[in-house]
């Protein structure tokens, strides 16, 4: 018999539930700073902005997202069709391009940086995946087999507009 709290529909159910219900009507000040931004991405078949609360990181002025789901969500099949995104973070709004990575080794690379930067949160996320708090390289390897990862450059066309919305 599974645990119906380590299923993977279970974890995505509740997941979704806080970032519509419960994100959305947290105050801006105290929505993790430094860690969630809100990215807006085209609907693929709408074509309707459509946005979603992810945690990134960020390295050498680069956005890097994952998406747990892996190639199956919807903001990631969204980026897919239409590279072309806008990301808040904080009070700093930018437009940029979005480029999917489905390599294993560039996403166990992604996993452990977020493992060093944040070890008890990122830890008590592999544990829900199946594997241990301090995994090895073989073991993120195999879970970046099932995900997905975005990084999102600052489109320098839109270089105005970013510092607009900076100052």
């Amino acid at each position: 018999m599974t645990d119906v709290r380590r299923s993977p529909s279970f974890i995505w159910r509740i997941m979704r539930f806080l970032n519509r219900h419960v994100m959305p009507k947290t105050r801006p000040e105290v929505k993790l700073k430094g860690l969630v931004l809100l990215l807006t991405t085209t609907g693929r078949k709408s074509g309707l902005p459509r946005q979603t609360r992810l945690q990134y990181e960020e390295q050498a002025g680069v956005i890097y997202i994952a998406a747990a789901r892996g190639q199956d969500a919807d903001w990631f099949r969204n980026i897919v069709a239409n590279p072309h995104v806008e990301a808040q973070i904080n009070e700093r709004r930018f437009h940029g391009v979005a480029e999917p990575i489905t390599d294993p080794a560039r996403i166990a690379d992604f996993l452990e940086l977020r493992l060093q930067r944040h070890p008890r949160m990122v830890g008590a996320m592999l544990l829900l995946h199946g594997l241990p708090m301090r995994p090895n390289r073989a073991n993120l390897e195999q879970l970046a087999a099932k995900l997905a990862l975005v990084a999102i450059r600052p489109d320098e066309s839109h270089r105005e507009g970013i510092k607009q919305c900076e100052g």
